[in-house]
Parts: structure tokens; sequence; C-alpha cells
């Protein structure tokens, strides 16, 4: 992640630290099922489960893809994710032998919630906040952990005993069957996905990023062989404090996302961006895994159309907003695809539409993109054109 919206994002969870769960040394409760797979000092990481001290069917707390349609609030959001805890044990990636990370595959094959007790070394304390993965409450390293029985999903149970299956084919395979991304990437953090020879934990961070790459590059193969649209058009989409606009403009495929901190903190007006040409891009993306599940998310809804297009999008992460990881931008371009676009024959009719949305000017993005400004140069297009300000209240 480039080293400005890093070190900004870490300020603004250093600017609200978000209440914790306060326990003692055991908890019996309850995991959603979720497990956690950290990445300092890889190859020998911090793995175990999360653990809530509510029991029965809590599988709304580690089901990013449920929130949004819930109308879930971001404390409501928060309040979930604070009040799970994550036990932890030291272990080597590839030793997926013993009795804790059987445990842990149990819990990411699970089909329902499971009745956990954790045992710690010392009271959990603490949270983490980022803008990689959602939020989790106190943590604390474990002397011993129970779990009841656990009825493992079939999907899952399949791809887990097909060790001839690579990781990648059995993400895409998943997603093809169903799976919510959130399940599949857990799978694959707790090392149940691929060869035999190559298995071993994720970090949850980096499973992330995985999952969602290599389901966009199965689709832009498929992208690639589609007829362009044949306007422009624009979705938008406005939530947990973040307004989102995805243009789709009538060329071969290429991509750019353009994000914008607005205000969050005092007066700042940060802009970070990316993009890639046609042939796809190289290297990791200076402005992290939010990237990667926006170009997603865009591909998913292009192949339902069986379209192709380049494509541009525009986030503005506005006051009261909190990093609740890059799930939030999944979502909610999801959901901004699945709203009626707003059809122009111009980009510059697409940009005066998507300029009444933003409170940033949107000249703002556009001096600070590559791909937009080189369009707006061809469509001999001037910043004077979109200078205005428009200020929009936000009751996400």
């Amino acid at each position: 992640m480039h080293g400005g919206k890093g070190t900004y994002l870490k300020k603004l969870t250093a600017a609200r630290p978000m209440p914790s769960f306060e326990i003692g040394k055991t908890l019996a409760g309850t995991s959603p099922p979720s497990v956690f797979v950290g990445s300092w000092n890889y190859p020998k990481v911090f793995a175990g489960p999360m653990i809530s001290p509510f029991h029965g069917d809590i599988r709304i707390m580690d089901t990013p893809e449920s929130w949004i349609p819930a109308k879930l609030s971001q404390n409501e959001i928060i309040g979930y994710r604070m009040s799970l805890v994550r036990g932890k044990r030291l272990l080597d990636v590839r030793d997926l032998s013993g009795r804790f990370a059987d445990q842990l595959r149990d819990i990411a094959l699970s089909s329902e919630s499971l009745e956990s007790e954790a045992f710690f070394s010392n009271p959990p304390h603490g949270g983490f906040a980022c803008e990689e993965h959602t939020p989790f409450g106190p943590s604390a390293c474990l002397d011993r952990f129970k779990t009841g029985s656990a009825r493992w999903e079939t999907g899952l149970e399949k791809v887990y005993y097909d060790t001839d299956l690579t990781a990648t084919d059995a993400i895409i395979h998943l997603n093809a069957e169903g799976f919510p991304f959130s399940v599949v990437q857990k799978v694959l953090s707790a090392g149940a996905l691929g060869r035999q020879k190559d298995r071993r934990l994720v970090p949850t961070r980096w499973a992330i990023t995985a999952c969602d790459t290599a389901l966009a590059n199965s689709l832009l193969s498929k992208i690639r062989q589609c007829e362009m649209v044949d306007s422009f058009r624009v979705h938008d989409f406005s939530s947990l404090y973040n307004h989102y606009a995805v243009i789709l403009m009538p060329v071969p495929w290429e991509f750019e996302w353009i994000e914008a901190f607005l205000h969050i903190t005092g007066d700042e007006e940060l802009i970070f961006s990316d993009h890639e040409r046609n042939r796809g891009k190289k290297g990791y993306s200076c402005v992290g895994g939010c990237y990667y599940s926006s170009k997603m998310a865009v591909l998913e809804a292009l192949i339902r159309e069986g379209r192709q297009a380049g494509v541009i999008i525009l986030r503005e992460a506005r006051k009261g907003y909190i990093p609740l990881g890059v799930f939030n931008v999944r979502e909610n371009v999801r959901h901004a695809m699945l709203q009626a676009p707003s059809v122009f024959e111009d980009l510059t009719s697409a940009l005066n539409h998507v300029s009444q949305k933003f409170q940033l000017p949107v000249s703002r993005f556009i001096r600070e993109s590559t791909l937009l400004s080189e369009s707006c140069r061809k469509k001999q297009m001037h910043l004077s054109d979109f200078s205005g300000r428009h200020l929009v209240k936000d009751n996400s």
C-alpha cells in the first residue's frame, strides 16, 4: 500500500479507538464460524479462532456480504466485530498436522456457528482495525481451546478432499457454486484449499487479495471476448459514509480506482489512485487491497451482462468514516452495479452527473488520475468545466 495512504489510515483508526469486549482468562461462547491468520513473522504466524461470548447462530458477525443488505449502521458493524475475541497460537504455516490446525480447518469448513471454549494465557486486551480486513476485538494467546463437533458444508468438504485441485481453481469453483466470498477466503486461510503439497495457512489479509485476484483474472479473461457497452454509464451508491460512482466507458478494458478521503479528521482532502491498461496490472497496487476488491466487483457485474468496458471508479470517504476492511469497497461496488445506471452519450455529460453527487469537485479527481485525465484530454475537456463544489448531505 502507498506509504502516504497507509500512514493516513493508521491515523484514522488511532483517532477513534474502538471499545473492546472485556473478559477474563476463560471464554465460553460461539465462533461465527471464523478464523484469523496474521502475517507478522511469516512463515511463523499467529493464527486462531474468533469467538463471541454470545451463543446460537451468530454467522452474521463474520459475513460482510449480509451487512449492507441488512442496512446495518457502521456502529452496529463495529459492535459485532468488537465482540469477537481473537484467540491465537504461533504456528508454522506449513504445519497442518497438529490438533490446533485441525480445529481451525473444522471451523472454516463448518456449516454453522460452533460452540467453543477458550482458556487464555492472559486476559485478552486491545482491538484491531485496518483498511484491509474487518476489525476485531481483544486478543490473547491460547492455553487450551475446545469446540463442539463440526458439520462440514458439503461443497467445502468436496474441495478439501480434492487434493489435485489448485487453490485458484478451487476459489473459482466455490464462487461459481454461490459460496460467499468471506467463506471462501476463510477456507483458503485455514489451509484447506489447493494441491496437497502446496497447502498452508494463508494470512487473512493475503487470502482476501488472493481470492479477489483469482476471481478477477478469471472474469477478465472472459470479458475480453465480450462486446463493448454502447454508451457511457454511471452507477451510483452510498453507504457507511462512502459515496461511489462507477463510470463505464465504451472502450476496451482498462481500469482506474480513485479514492478521496474528505474532512474525516479535519480539513484534509487526500486522493489516492492506481490504474491498469488493457494488458492488466503488474506488481501490487499502491492503494492496497481495495484496488483488487473493486476490480473484482465490477468485473462480476460486467460478466452478468456479457459486456466489456473501460471502468473508472470514484470513491469519496466522508466525515464519520472508519476503516472497516476492503469488504466495504467490494460490497459497495457490488451494490452500485445493482443500481439502474444513468446513461449518457458522452463523457462530459457523465462527469457532469457525477459532479452533482460528490462533495469534492470532479476536477480534483481528474487532476489526480491517469486514465480519466487522458480520456478528458482526448475529448478536449477542461478541468474548469468541473470545478464547482456540490455539497451533499450524507446520512449513512
